[in-house]
């Protein structure tokens, strides 16, 4: 069974996998933040042989990118640049874990040779990281595979994305308070996502491969399904309150990840919702 070292290991994802792959069999090295920071040199200069890499560890929350540019240079780009630096010395193999990187599309469904837009400091140090991945798969004959997710959700997701603070005020608070309820974005759920990603281990060649669901849903759409499974008719506040760059529709084409990891979702959205709102409720009884 091969050996895969998981960076970004105690994450939301990164619970997700090391788990799934420690079940199939896989020896798993787990990589965290207490073992150090991604992007220095001291940090990987002491980590065993793998056979592949899967790189999850990222500064991930938008606003924040704004804030604090160089940061997310560092973590997310130099980060990448440590990993793949690691795979060209032990001849691993890399899947990088990108981020949507196409801006306001122009038609949908968006496929992988559609124009890539970079509108904040997060998704500029996610591309970077992709044209390391290139790079290095080019000059140095490392094999690295991108897959771009678009829009993940699941139990024990942090409240700063959608759906599990719609979650949480619909199950604590009684009300919902959301800034706008127009955007549309394509969801998956967690477990077809780490699918996806054991279906990439075995994959050889450099590719870049869209990871969602293949529909997309508003916000008002959303509280509505949460409504419903919960059996609740509470308030809807709104504040139709823009985000700056705000993308209002999101559909992934998934005919690539169909064709060559032979993966397609399996959870809708409300039963990937059910799932995960019957967990909340277990988890707090």
């Amino acid at each position: 069974m091969l050996k895969i070292l998981i960076t970004g290991a105690s994450g939301f994802v990164g619970n997700y996998l090391v788990k799934k792959l420690t079940d199939l069999g896989y020896e798993v090295v787990a990589l965290s933040g207490k073992d150090g920071h991604i992007a220095a040199e001291s940090t990987w200069s002491g980590l065993p042989s793998t056979d592949v890499v899967i790189h999850l560890a990222a500064k991930a929350f938008v606003p924040d990118s704004w804030s604090f540019p160089d940061v997310f240079l560092e973590t997310n780009t130099i980060g990448t640049l440590r990993a793949l630096e690691y795979c060209r010395k032990y001849k691993a193999k890399m899947i990088f874990i990108s981020s949507y990187l196409y801006g306001n599309p122009k038609s949908l469904p968006i496929f992988e040779t559609d124009p890539v837009y970079t509108p904040n400091p997060y998704a500029l140090s996610k591309k970077t990281s992709e044209d390391y991945c290139r790079f290095y798969t080019e000059a140095y004959n490392v094999p690295t595979l991108i897959l771009r997710p678009f829009n993940i959700y699941g139990y024990g997701q942090s409240t700063s994305f959608l759906i599990p603070l719609l979650i949480e005020q619909v199950l604590k608070q009684k009300e919902i308070h959301v800034k706008d309820l127009e955007p549309k974005r394509d969801y998956l759920h967690i477990s077809d996502f780490i699918d996806a990603i054991v279906k990439s281990i075995s994959f050889s060649g450099h590719d870049t491969i869209n990871i969602g669901f293949g529909e997309s849903y508003s916000v008002k759409e959303i509280i509505d399904k949460i409504q419903s499974i919960c059996r609740t008719n509470y308030p809807v506040k709104a504040d139709a309150i823009a985000r700056q760059a705000e993308i209002m529709n999101t559909v992934a084409g998934i005919s690539k990840a169909k064709r060559l990891l032979n993966w397609q979702p399996r959870l809708t959205l409300a039963e990937g919702l059910t799932q995960m709102i019957e967990q909340h409720k277990l988890a707090n009884d």
